[in-house]
């Protein structure tokens, strides 16, 4: 009989295993809220910040603290950090808690408002952000630290109110300075840069940064935890909301979702706008190799179009003496030449604004296509690789030519609005300290025999 028992035993042992594994109700996981009752806030976000000077200091003064969740660490994209604002709506000042805690939205749900027990807590700014939370001491040195997570309840303490629906600040990604740290912001038509498509939002248990940026090229990282639920997720290809906290680290702005639920991006993407343009209004109209200065040389061009020019990819480019290969160039990208405006390209800037009496619209190093000594060839190409205007013939020297400035000035004479890819003596007035083949025999000195800045259409 015994016998009988003991093998009933054996048999009622894992059957109670078996029912205790298939409990559905994990309420018994979820810790008690204690609520604070009779806590009353007597000190704001602006004054906490107030306080702090330098360093790390502990509080002392029996302060209280009133503020809203706004993060959560449910996807696993927050770790160890609780991040509050001041209102519901319309927050003026974040601040972070470190704590060592998981789990912690069982506690404090976003949107729930807590009450902060400041005694005993230290006070310290990191990355921009003020922290609250333990000291952690490093080589002497002292930082906010994780608060123990037999702490945490002790300092932060759930108003038990019904959650608040908060409200993010509907921001642009051009105007972050103006938005507080910690606090729940929104972003309307971004997407994630094209090098980032066909990534996930983060490498396999590595905190991954990817790009967001809108449509006029402002950009912001988007903060993603390698252990979040969502690591492996593709990110979307499309336009459009997401909403997240935003954070600062090393004087960049960074934002942090809680969830995907915080992604929409549903609508199209940003049109290309293209931003390399060609024009045959743009062309050389003056070079200058000064007799009396070689400090005072420069290469100027002229629009004679009724609109300003982007010269986004544009290349000057300078073929020295006799040589049949480029033997300098200018990338003039980030430039930009007005309606019938010039645009003047000086070797020796301090020098050109010494003597001419104004700075040059682009000062680049000598030996470059404007440092010419008035023997050379010059090419301007646009941004697609047509040549839109040529002084000079490239692989003959100057010296003795129809195109040698020596000492001299080759300016475009008026009348001329296009630029030519052929080099057409007609459509230059040269003087140089030679008058071989039709030129001037007259060399100029600068400033008096120079217009940089000016042409007759």
């Amino acid at each position: 009989m015994k016998l009988h028992i003991r093998h009933l035993s054996i048999l009622i042992i894992p059957l109670a295993l078996l029912a205790s594994s298939c409990v559905a109700d994990r309420s018994f996981d979820v810790p008690k809220i204690e609520c604070g009752e009779g806590l009353v806030a007597n000190i704001s976000f602006a004054e906490l910040k107030g306080m702090y000077v330098d360093g790390v200091f502990q509080i002392q003064e029996e302060l209280v603290l009133e503020g809203y969740i706004n993060s959560s660490d449910l996807s696993g994209n927050f770790f160890g950090t609780l991040h509050l604002q001041d209102k519901a709506q319309s927050p003026e000042h974040g601040l972070q808690i470190e704590l060592d805690a998981r789990d912690y939205h069982l506690l404090y749900p976003v949107g729930s408002k807590v009450y902060i027990k400041l005694k005993g807590l230290y006070l310290g700014v990191g990355k921009e952000s003020y922290k609250l939370g333990a000291v952690f001491s490093s080589f002497g040195n002292l930082s906010v630290g994780r608060l123990p997570v037999a702490a945490v309840k002790k300092h932060v303490i759930n108003s038990c109110d019904a959650t608040f629906d908060l409200q993010a600040i509907e921001t642009g990604l051009d105007n972050l300075v103006e938005i507080p740290l910690n606090t729940l912001v929104e972003f309307d038509r971004v997407e994630f840069e094209e090098g980032e498509l066909g990534n996930t939002y983060a490498e396999y248990q590595k905190e991954t940064v990817r790009i967001l940026k809108d449509c006029d090229g402002a950009n912001i990282g988007l903060l993603n935890s390698g252990y979040s639920d969502f690591q492996s997720e593709l990110l979307p290809e499309g336009n459009g909301r997401i909403k997240g906290i935003l954070l600062k680290s090393k004087n960049a702005f960074q934002l942090v979702i809680n969830n995907l639920e915080d992604v929409n991006f549903s609508n199209e993407r940003c049109k290309i706008i293209p931003t390399e343009f060609t024009s045959e209004n743009v062309f050389i109209s003056e070079l200058a190799d000064p007799n009396n200065n070689t400090g005072a040389r420069f290469v100027e061009l002229f629009n004679s179009a009724a609109q300003p020019m982007d010269l986004n990819g544009w290349t000057l480019m300078r073929y020295t003496n006799a040589n049949t290969e480029v033997s300098s160039s200018l990338d003039l990208s980030g430039h930009q030449i007005g309606a019938n405006k010039t645009l003047v390209i000086s070797p020796n800037k301090e020098e050109f604004e010494l003597i001419y009496g104004f700075a040059p619209d682009i000062g680049v190093a000598t030996n470059s296509p404007a440092d010419s000594n008035g023997d050379d060839n010059l090419v301007l190409v646009d941004p697609f690789g047509k040549i839109i205007d040529v002084f000079g013939v490239p692989g003959e020297d100057g010296s003795g030519t129809n195109h040698e400035f020596e000492d001299g000035r080759a300016e475009r004479v008026s009348g001329v609005s296009r630029g030519n890819p052929i080099f057409t003596f007609e459509e230059w007035l040269i003087y140089n300290d030679t008058g071989g083949n039709g030129t001037i025999n007259l060399p100029q000195n600068a400033p008096e025999d120079f217009s940089p800045g000016w042409h007759q259409n």
